[in-house]
């Protein structure tokens, strides 16, 4: 029987219309969610609720689990739904009742906010790291090549003399820019939703902030019920920060699709970036008109 499920036989195509392709997009929580529940597991000694042994059980079978995961042997069923049923039916399995006890204190509310954070802040990281090489990409271009002029456009009409370095830079700030902003989405994000429960916060003496620092989180969320108000809130904002690198993208590979035509002829695309034609063999067709 499902965490959720009433005493009614449950309807199979119920089912797998609600459970959808979460199974699949769940897989990439998991890591995140052991981490999450390692910090709860130790929260919930240091307020008594655990015995040092339990919590030691808890925290060393979570670690098995992102090292099965890491391994592509940790697979979430159509039946368990999500990763974090997944989590606790292997930890019961594993553990019996001592299982069942990491869901002391913790709402499936904060718990999915926990894991989405900390996810979120990773990829964060990541993106981050990809844009400063996009910047220093355009830097060398420039170095190499910034001296090179060519006829700089206005509504696709010749204006005045550009060159190679003006318009690489263009690009460089723009993305600066860009990080600046996804910085600060960052920063709003790094807050720890752990001990929030379904928004009204729990009737236990758990060490909120021990928690947020164990888990990873700078600082905690303090308002429980602000918690659950940035369900959707956050995401909007880093969405909008990945749109704007995005619409840098965009126009880069406008760009070099438009000046790599044989009429301007300022870029050549290197040939595995491009796909031939089905019937004119001498087209080199960038892949991302494809």
């Amino acid at each position: 029987m499902k965490l959720w499920q009433k005493n009614i036989k449950l309807d199979k195509q119920i089912e797998a219309f609600t459970v959808g392709d979460d199974p699949v997009l769940d897989q990439r929580l998991i890591p995140y969610d052991c981490k999450a529940s390692i910090a709860h597991a130790q929260t919930l000694h240091k307020a008594g609720i655990l015995t040092r042994e339990e919590a030691d059980k808890l925290v060393e079978k979570l670690k098995s689990i992102i090292a099965l995961d890491e391994k592509g042997d940790f697979i979430i069923t159509q039946e368990q739904e999500d990763c974090h049923t997944a989590i606790e039916n292997y930890l019961t399995e594993k553990l019996g009742d001592i299982g069942k006890k990491i869901h002391t204190g913790r709402s499936r509310n904060d718990q999915v906010l926990a894991a989405l954070r900390l996810y979120y802040l990773d990829a964060i990281t990541s993106i981050h790291s990809m844009s400063e090489d996009f910047i220093h990409a355009m830097s060398d271009l420039k170095t190499q090549f910034g001296e090179i002029q060519f006829p700089g456009y206005t509504h696709t009409r010749k204006a005045m003399v550009s060159h190679v370095g003006m318009w690489s830079d263009a690009f460089s700030e723009s993305m600066h820019d860009n990080l600046k902003l996804l910085a600060v989405v960052h920063e709003i994000m790094d807050q720890s939703p752990l001990g929030t429960g379904a928004g009204y916060g729990v009737p236990l003496d758990l060490d909120r902030e021990e928690t947020a620092k164990l888990a990873g989180f700078s600082r905690v969320q303090q308002s429980p019920v602000y918690a659950q108000l940035s369900r959707g809130k956050f995401e909007v904002m880093l969405i909008h920060s990945l749109a704007q690198i995005l619409l840098e993208l965009n126009r880069l590979a406008s760009d070099l699709i438009l000046f790599s035509m044989p009429t301007f002829g300022y870029f050549k695309l290197p040939p595995e970036f491009c796909t031939g034609s089905s019937i004119m063999p001498q087209k080199r067709i960038p892949m991302c008109w494809n």
